[in-house]
């Protein structure tokens, strides 16, 4: 059952609508969605799906932007291995609670926040789930959230997967101007939570112009989710969350040796957004302190871009079989 599915992972943009409105869309419509209050009095939002005959989970924790909305597809194939799976919506992202007025601005008063709200999931949801194995997966802001998390509690989970995790931000200059002025409007509260330079409100942007996918079907169906819904749409982020977001990769860099969770790291061949660099210095400290990430370094993904689970087939396949295989041995 299990392979055979492994296999329509190389062939299924052939017939991706109807796949996502078949198959897919009647997996979707059994999920359960629950909300708690997080740090700070905010709702927080997730998603759960689960078959009595599963004793595993996987708990997925998305990145900037991104809401368990986009995330069908992953569910749907990780259950079908026999994983149940939850997901979360960070605060001031997807279905979970805006921070500002102008809900297009991605925020944060603290990265810690984040950490709290997955702490307190992770506690009341994952940990009462009466599961035998728990996983998770990780994608870009969404990584570093996990790694902060398991730096802080690296026995809660049995092994982790992070794909192209946001160690290290990709910055339009050099680091040194863009901390100064980071410095600078973070004493001038109407600029610390304005937008980012060169950023704005969302708006589409043509498949052409896109940093994050090779895939034309799952690129026009993450668009759609989006175009299609107003409530789940975020812009660039404030000053104020590029400043959090650079301090984080800090924190990550510093308490890497912390981690001894089983860990794999994928890293994206073709990568525009996240700062490859601070991955591979991430794998180098936690092998320095004995406990290496699977393979001693990050496993790159060739010729993928920073959304590898929404890749084209083979490359979402290769991950996939990478992901999967690596939470076998940790059953």
């Amino acid at each position: 059952m299990v392979s055979g599915h492994k296999q329509s992972w190389l062939t299924r943009e052939e017939q991706f609508a109807a796949f996502y409105t078949g198959p897919l869309l009647d997996f979707w419509r059994r999920r359960e969605e629950g909300e708690f209050i997080g740090a700070q009095g905010m709702p927080i939002r997730f998603v759960r799906l689960r078959s009595p005959r599963h004793n595993k989970v996987v708990v997925i924790s998305t990145g900037r932007i991104e809401s368990y909305v986009k995330y069908p597809e992953i569910a749907y194939d990780l259950y079908h291995c026999g994983y149940d799976v939850m997901i979360i919506d960070h605060r001031g992202q997807g279905r979970s609670g805006r921070l500002l007025a102008d809900t297009h601005r991605g925020h944060v008063l603290q990265f810690n926040d984040y950490i709290a709200d997955f702490t307190q999931f992770w506690q009341c949801y994952v940990e009462t789930g009466g599961y035998s194995r728990r996983f998770a997966l990780a994608h870009s802001m969404g990584g570093a959230i996990l790694a902060l998390f398991l730096a802080a509690y690296p026995e809660s989970c049995d092994a982790a997967v992070l794909c192209a995790p946001m160690f290290g931000i990709r910055l339009p200059m050099p680091h040194w101007l863009a901390w100064k002025i980071l410095e600078w409007t973070e004493r001038r509260p109407a600029m610390r939570d304005y937008y980012a330079i060169g950023t704005g409100q969302w708006r589409p942007m043509p498949f052409m112009l896109n940093l994050l996918t090779h895939s034309w079907q799952r690129y026009r169906r993450s668009l759609r989710f989006y175009a299609d819904d107003p409530e789940l749409r975020i812009g660039g982020p404030t000053y104020h969350w590029v400043r959090e977001g650079i301090l984080a990769g800090n924190d990550i860099l510093a308490k890497a040796a912390a981690i001894t969770t089983p860990l794999l790291l994928l890293q994206a061949g073709e990568e525009k957004v996240v700062d490859n660099r601070s991955q591979n210095a991430f794998c180098r400290a936690m092998a320095d302190a004995g406990h290496p990430c699977e393979g001693n370094k990050p496993v790159r993904i060739e010729g993928a871009r920073h959304e590898i689970l929404f890749e084209k087939d083979p490359l979402r396949a290769e991950a996939l079989n990478i992901i999967t295989a690596f939470f076998a041995r940790h059953h």
